[in-house]
């Protein structure tokens, strides 16, 4: 009998893998643990999935979206019972909001073993609550000749929810009783059920609702087309081309996609987190109606700008059910593809009246970009002291084609949308804005790198690689390529700029909020087996982003600052930024 029992979790196990690969996994992350060993064995003797093991749960998540950012497929996460499953929820989050399609995989102990003390075992029944699309008990293997039929549609299922737009995490849980193998290991088990093949819906947007948009645009000459974070390699040119449709600026988050790359950037401004903040010209360029692309800007002067300044005709493009408008600006919502609508639309309004490539409105907006983005270069070029602002004007002129820059949350990402400017170069900029947590971030990192998208550079505060050192001993393990610049003020840099620090006393912020640690960056990258480096200007420091993509491996590279004075160097910028636009560009 008890043997029968081994057999039977393998064979589900494999059926449910088999569904899995159906769907369109290649790539598995796994944590070791004893319960989730029928499914662990069967992803690893499966010829079509890569296994990576991993041995810290939060991070191993993270290291699963990652690979599925890359490149949009599938990505299996597997744990065992207990807390295991609950470190996963950091990840999952993410995945949510950032609309990543993951299969989160927890092994679980059988119900007659749940509430009765047994080791490992936690409710593990819906534990990421409303952060996953679906969720499914699957049933502990019996006797029963669908068993293995119902595991691989089940697999198939999972996939195909998670991919389905908007993209996100799904969860099964799968229990299994002792012993959870057959003495011999199983090697001769085949899978057996078949998955359906899953014809996915079209995610085009009705033509009837296409002209209604476009009817709505057609009539606006002050507008812009805003282009917040998402990860569809399509949306870039479709916004560019419904941009010169509509004749309007092209607002370009670096994390669209659409601010550096071979499209047509005519229209692209990168400057505006710098001009928007300057209260008169924002209102001098107040808009009459916005499209908006993807998920709420990283720039929070643009955010403030729209809100402050409403438009009359504000178009949301996104798949519903998910409306992502905090601020409730949105008159209308296009259902669909967005890269999709973008381009039907620009259709229709091309087909309606050919909208001018350059007017009034247009010329604005490109001179004050060129004139602040002219001043942004001049401060920086005053010296070449170390600031975190400088080290993503500094990458922009040396990091190749096809590299993937990874930026932490905080302050990083600010400053890459600040002062990485357009370019024609394919660079792809990644972060993880869903939660915006500094959780999880190298891991997320060696993710893309395990993916092998492209040369990675995670720029991260000190903090946040302290949060997820753990993280890089994926990096060891599976011999990734990655360059890591670290962004070292000793402390959480971004409360700098709130008003808690002006509020508080210096003692009071520096133990809320301040919270210098000390981390040693070097003794970290030791430990890991990755190259150090800590360039004191900005050539070295071009210099060793360069011999780290070049050499291969793991490099960190440590940039060091002090907090004061990275806030001093901010608004000296903002000031030449408001100096150099002077009153001509107001009028």
């Amino acid at each position: 009998m008890s043997e029968s029992v081994g057999w039977r979790n393998l064979e589900h196990a494999t059926a449910l893998v088999a569904g899995l690969v159906a769907g369109g996994v290649r790539h598995s992350v796994v944590c070791p643990g004893s319960r989730s060993t029928p499914l662990a064995l069967a992803l690893l003797r499966h010829s079509e999935v890569r296994v990576w093991m991993h041995i810290d749960e939060r991070s191993a998540g993270f290291f699963g979206l990652g690979i599925a950012r890359a490149n949009g497929d599938p990505v299996v996460l597997l744990c065992s019972s207990g807390t295991a499953a609950a470190n996963f929820l950091p990840a999952i989050a993410e995945a949510f909001l950032s609309r990543v399609p993951l299969v989160a995989i927890t092994a679980d102990r059988p119900p007659e073993l749940r509430g009765w003390g047994a080791s490992q075992t936690i409710d593990q029944i819906g534990i990421f609550g409303s952060h996953v699309k679906w969720f499914t008990e699957m049933p502990a293997p019996d006797e029963a000749a669908a068993f293995a039929d119902h595991a691989c549609a089940a697999g198939a299922r999972a996939v195909a929810i998670a991919l389905a737009a908007p993209a996100g995490p799904v969860h099964l849980n799968a229990p299994y009783r002792e012993p959870l193998l057959p003495a011999d290991g199983g090697a001769d088990i085949v899978a057996v059920g078949s998955a359906p093949v899953v014809l996915r819906r079209a995610e085009r947007p009705d033509p009837g609702a296409v002209a209604v948009a476009a009817a709505h645009l057609g009539g606006f000459e002050r507008g812009l087309v805003v282009c917040g974070p998402q990860d569809d390699p399509a949306l870039p040119a479709a916004a560019a081309q419904l941009a010169a449709a509509l004749g309007w600026p092209l607002l370009a988050d670096p994390l669209s996609g659409a601010r550096c790359g071979p499209h047509d950037r005519s229209l692209a401004i990168d400057a505006y987190d710098a001009f928007l903040r300057d209260m008169d010209l924002a209102a001098a360029l107040r808009p009459a109606a916005v499209v908006r692309i993807g998920a709420i800007p990283t720039s929070k002067p643009l955010t403030t700008f729209l809100a402050h300044h409403p438009p009359a005709e504000s178009l949301l493009l996104d798949n519903l059910p998910d409306w992502r408008d905090p601020a409730f600006l949105t008159t209308t919502v296009l259902d669909g593809n967005p890269a999709q609508s973008c381009a039907d639309l620009a259709v229709a309004l091309t087909n309606d009246r050919t909208a001018p490539l350059a007017s009034p409105w247009i010329d604005q907006w490109r001179e004050v970009n060129r004139q602040t983005r002219s001043a942004i270069e001049a401060e920086l070029a005053r010296d070449d002291e170390p600031f975190e602002g400088r080290v993503f004007a500094e990458l922009a002129e040396v990091l190749p084609d096809g590299a993937v820059v990874m930026a932490g949350n905080s302050m990083p990402v600010r400053d890459l949308d600040a002062f990485f400017p357009s370019g024609p170069r394919r660079i792809r900029f990644v972060a993880n804005r869903g939660a915006n947590g500094i959780d999880g971030v190298v891991s997320t990192a060696l993710g893309l790198a395990a993916a092998d998208c492209g040369p990675v550079v995670l720029t991260i505060g000190d903090l946040s690689f302290l949060h997820d050192a753990n993280g890089l001993l994926a990096a060891k393990l599976h011999r990734l390529d990655a360059t890591i610049v670290v962004l070292n003020n000793d402390g959480g840099g971004i409360f700098s700029f709130l008003p808690q620090a002006a509020a508080l006393s210096p003692a009071e912020f520096e133990t809320l909020f301040g919270t210098p640690v000390g981390v040693d960056v070097a003794g970290i990258a030791r430990l890991y087996g990755a190259d150090f480096q800590r360039p004191p200007n900005g050539p070295a420091f071009q210099d060793a982003v360069q011999n780290g993509i070049s050499s291969g491996g793991l490099s960190v590279v440590e940039v060091r600052s002090d907090r004061a004075r990275n806030v001093a160097r901010h608004r000296a910028i903002w000031a030449a930024v408001r100096d150099r636009i002077g009153a001509a560009a107001r009028g």
